[in-house]
């Protein structure tokens, strides 16, 4: 028979191992934490400097003798003239170029999801990742030597006849598709994969075609995913500055190409404080979007777990 101590309360004997229980819970904790601590300074130093940087040069102005004073004159001149038609083409570009590719990329990834050879979905699934990240200086130039004005392309079937011309808003949005579309296959590929079969099987047993099927039940299933998929991808197309430097110039007003205009002096030597009050507006337009992002992505999960 087991014996207990008189002197020890059974209350205070079940209470030690609750004790234990907190303590080990309270260590996990703060182990947790200090393990996500050198993230959270790569962040603060990487992202919150720079950030705070680009605010203060925003509402700041210098003068050559005069100690520097705070103004809202260079956020109001970014948004004038030239530099509001730039924000505006890069809005409308990045919105383009990721509706195109939104739906494209879901007729892709369909394709993919219903193919019945496994190794097809493996090669489009790795080609995808290699070009979703394929942009810059070389992917303008493989567009320049392919559909430019003196591209294979262009001479061989004779597109500049027919009007056609790759320094243009519908050019460099051609451009842009070569890495969004990819990018989109990835991004929607896992929320195909989240479509119950019993969902197509249900509505097959209650009359429903191809078309219903997809109009009732699929797409809006898919619509917070699709919606954040359009919104990771117009941020994408949205930041991207390289291959427009390379390929339009100023021939296509973007919003990045006026910024290093500003900041190389190519303007005027007193523009890098509008400069930095245009990278404030390119951020404040893509906190917007994950602000839109982050929710879509929640309520399209509650499906698809």
């Amino acid at each position: 028979m087991s014996t207990i101590d008189p002197t020890t309360p059974t209350g205070v004997a079940g209470a030690v191992p609750s004790r234990r229980r907190l303590r080990s819970s309270l260590r996990k904790a703060a182990a947790g934490r200090a393990a996500v601590l050198p993230l959270i300074i790569f962040v603060a130093v990487a992202f919150g400097l720079p950030a705070v940087a680009m605010a203060y040069g925003a509402f700041t102005s210098y003068a050559p003798g005069q100690p520097s004073s705070y103004t809202m004159g260079n956020v109001s001149a970014s948004l004038e003239g030239g530099y509001l038609t730039a924000l505006l083409g890069s809005v409308k570009l990045s919105a383009t170029a990721a509706l195109v590719a939104t739906v494209f990329g879901l007729l892709l990834a369909q394709a993919i999801v219903t193919s019945r050879f496994e190794m097809l979905r493996h090669v489009v699934l790795s080609a995808s990742g290699v070009l979703a990240n394929f942009g810059g200086v070389p992917l303008a130039f493989a567009f320049v030597a392919t559909l430019g004005n003196a591209g294979v392309l262009t001479t061989r079937l004779h597109l500049a006849q027919a009007g056609w011309s790759l320094y243009s808003f519908w050019g460099l949005t051609l451009v842009y598709l070569y890495f969004l579309i990819p990018l989109m296959v990835l991004t929607v590929i896992p929320s195909l994969d989240g479509l119950r079969r019993q969902w197509r099987e249900a509505a097959q047993n209650n009359g429903a075609g191809v078309w219903q099927y997809w109009r009732y039940v699929a797409l809006p299933v898919l619509t917070p995913s699709l919606l954040g998929g359009f919104v990771l991808l117009f941020g994408s197309a949205f930041a991207a500055y390289a291959t427009a430097a390379a390929m339009v110039g100023a021939s296509v007003p973007l919003i990045t190409l006026q910024i290093a205009d500003a900041l190389n002096g190519n303007v005027s030597a007193s523009a890098s404080n509008v400069a930095l009050a245009m990278s404030l507006d390119m951020v404040v337009i893509s906190v917007l979007v994950m602000a839109l992002y982050i929710p879509l992505q929640r309520r399209s999960a509650r499906w698809l777990v």
